[in-house]
């Protein structure tokens, strides 16, 4: 439904893409020259009508409160605590893991690991992280760990996560990368098939989720990443070592020169 209303004008004069319009009860307005028709000058008289359009002041009104909902919708949600859980495990160390965290219109400032509702300085947790790994722990010991997401909405403690650190003669967490091998890929083989004996496994690539690297030689990227991670880099008879002891042996007796971890490593 529209309102029309039709007032008379009269042309007084045109200039500079403007028309100055008289009423009959002499009101004065500045009208676009532009829109009026072909040939009009001063001195014409016209008719202006105009047209109040609800329908279009309902459509605009619908769509201003919609974007308005939408607004509030986006902004008004806090971010959800994040869920964690416990990937790995080994005598020394674990890895807590949880998934993409969902923020909705916050952003995130830190996230802190706490280990027995203890803050720890290390390892540093990259703000896009999913998983941190906790290095230097005690063999056979009680832990309970948790993160803590802080954003720009507040700070989101996760749910505790509670676990026991393997025995030294629980094999089953080692978990190795093999590098430069003096006896290429048979001798690969060989240490794979040791360690499907023991129940541990291995990796193609390496990743924070190793706890050794096998090689022989103190060279090739993977053993530049064991340096740079932290990670140790062993030669194969610390698999021999730990199958024939049936238990973890210390890798510093076995290290190829040049790696010497520290305690503690975060996720990479």
């Amino acid at each position: 439904m529209t309102d029309v209303v039709s007032q008379e004008f009269t042309v007084g004069k045109v200039d500079a893409g403007m028309a100055i319009l008289l009423s009959p009860d002499h009101h004065l307005i500045e009208f676009p020259a532009t829109i009026l028709p072909d040939g009009v000058t001063t001195g014409s008289i016209i008719n202006v009508t105009i047209e109040r359009n609800q329908d279009e002041e309902r459509r605009t009104r619908d769509d201003f409160s919609a974007i308005q909902d939408a607004v509030f919708h986006d902004f008004s949600r806090c971010p959800e605590p994040p869920v964690l859980s416990l990937r790995a495990i080994t005598q020394t160390s674990a890895i807590v893991q949880w998934k993409p965290l969902v923020l909705h219109a916050a952003t995130v400032r830190g996230i802190d690991v706490y280990r027995n509702e203890q803050k720890l300085s290390a390892p540093y947790v990259p703000r896009d992280a999913t998983s941190a790994k906790l290095s230097g722990l005690d063999v056979d010991h009680d832990y309970s760990v948790h993160i803590a997401v802080r954003t720009s909405a507040g700070t989101f403690r996760s749910n505790p996560v509670a676990f026991r650190t393997h025995t030294l003669d629980n094999l089953t967490g080692l978990c190795v990368a093999f590098g430069a091998l003096s006896g290429g890929p048979a001798e690969q083989d060989q240490l794979a098939a040791l360690l499907a004996r023991v129940g541990a496994r291995f990796t193609e690539d390496l990743s924070s989720d190793n706890t050794h690297l096998i090689c022989t030689f103190a060279r090739g990227p993977k053993y530049e990443k064991a340096v740079e991670w932290n990670i140790p880099a062993v030669s194969p008879e610390f698999l021999k070592a730990c199958e024939q002891n049936g238990k973890v042996m210390p890798a510093h007796s076995y290290y190829v020169q040049g790696t010497a971890p520290a305690r503690l490593s975060a996720d990479k």
